[in-house]
């Protein structure tokens, strides 16, 4: 693998391939931090549990505490988008449903599009990696079949070698890019469209409890 890193050397054949790829690479890598750091621990939560907990107080008109709670939970998306809900709800004598549901929209508006911030460049990079590893890839095969036609029968089979190496280097680093580029965002993908399905689905239920128990005061 010593030609493999030796590939990455400015003024090697096809190193500008390489370091393009080696660039992206890096680029995708600090995004997946970022983001798995954001979306999975930061942003997620037992919503089924946190609700459960929601629904008790409400229940019980102990609109404090389930705010309370809210702020608990810190930057996390849904226990954001509820406490914006139960905040609107506590200040209303009478809780309306249409003022309620504004409120859940906006508070989502202002988080969904934090969780999907970036998510959509892994799927980009993975793309540019694989052509630029095509592109490297015909180089160096332009480069061998270049080195044969013009050497005729005294043609050296270093020469080809380098070319074919070349070729090989830049398809396997542009696919080692690309492949954890494609899982990561699937997963990403996957995680945040669970978190925006839960704030959908929970908010909901929560101005159902709100309207409903409305009537018991607060």
């Amino acid at each position: 693998m010593g030609g493999f890193y030796q590939s990455f050397v400015p003024g090697g054949t096809g190193w500008l391939f390489m370091d393009l790829i080696l660039l992206l690479g890096v680029f995708s890598l600090a995004i997946v931090i970022d983001r798995l750091y954001f979306i999975t621990v930061r942003s997620n939560i037992d919503a089924t549990k946190f609700m459960a907990e929601i629904r008790k107080l409400v229940l019980n008109g102990d609109y404090k505490r389930a705010i309370a709670l809210c702020k608990s939970a810190g930057n996390r998306a849904l226990p954001q988008v509820i406490k914006k809900a139960l905040e609107e709800a506590e200040k209303m004598e009478f809780v309306d449903f249409r003022t309620i549901q504004n409120t859940v929209d906006e508070a989502a508006l202002e988080i969904i599009p934090t969780l999907t911030a970036r998510t959509g460049w892994l799927a980009m990079i993975a793309n540019v990696a694989t052509l630029l590893g095509l592109m490297g890839t015909i180089y160096g095969l332009i480069l061998a079949f270049a080195s044969y036609s013009t050497t005729g029968a005294s043609f050296s089979a270093t020469d080809l070698a380098t070319g074919i190496a070349i070729a090989m280097y830049t398809t396997y680093a542009g696919l080692a890019v690309a492949i954890p580029d494609y899982f990561c965002h699937h997963y990403l993908s996957s995680t945040t469209t669970s978190i925006i399905d839960d704030i959908d689905e929970q908010s909901v239920k929560l101005i159902h409890l709100l309207t409903g128990s409305a009537a018991s005061g607060h």
